[in-house]
């Protein structure tokens, strides 16, 4: 058990403030948070089996830089698709080819591979002799974090006007997407 309550301690810590824990909250203020929840603990949990169990295969096939300049420019791109949508339009995306659920969780894949909760996750895996403690750690030190999220996002939806909900999520969107740009370019 002491696996699975160190990894859970570090991931925990580490996604306090993190830029997923942000989108998880953009996310609930616009899609009901079931949805929200549902994708982001299928992101969480294929991030953390891949750092778990081929964190450093992949990270010898698929660059972090690469990564990074790819989760920035899909959040530009929800930054601007969440802009540019109308109050009326907000339902559909309900019913949406990709919907909410596929949406968050893609949005967790790429915006995780390669943050640092991931790196702790890979680390931790290489120094304790236990995968299965390493993984529900992480997953459950995640989850926990980014439920907080869920739980404002929530919260801003029931007490704040769409348009400016759909203001704040687009901007947060942007902003992590010229940050993560800026990183990208200039490491």
């Amino acid at each position: 058990m002491e696996a699975f309550w160190s990894v859970f301690l570090v991931v925990f810590l580490a996604e306090m403030g993190d830029k997923t824990q942000f989108l998880v909250m953009a996310f609930a203020a616009k899609y009901d948070w079931r949805r929200v929840f549902a994708g982001m603990f299928c992101g969480i949990l294929v991030v953390h089996s891949l750092a778990v169990g081929v964190g450093r295969l992949v990270g010898e096939f698929v660059p972090q830089d690469i990564m990074a300049m790819a989760a920035a420019i899909l959040f530009l791109a929800f930054g601007f698709w969440t802009l540019g949508s109308k109050d009326e339009e907000e339902e559909e995306a309900h019913d949406s080819r990709f919907g909410p659920f596929l949406t968050v969780a893609l949005t967790f894949i790429v915006g995780e591979m390669g943050d640092k909760t991931q790196f702790a996750a890979m680390m931790m895996a290489a120094q304790y002799d236990s995968w299965p403690q390493v993984l529900g750690g992480a997953v459950v030190g995640m989850v926990l974090a980014d439920s907080m999220g869920i739980l404002a996002g929530s919260f801003l939806h029931r007490h704040l006007p769409d348009a400016f909900l759909r203001y704040l999520s687009g901007g947060i969107f942007l902003l992590f997407g010229l940050i993560g740009l800026w990183q990208s370019v200039f490491r």
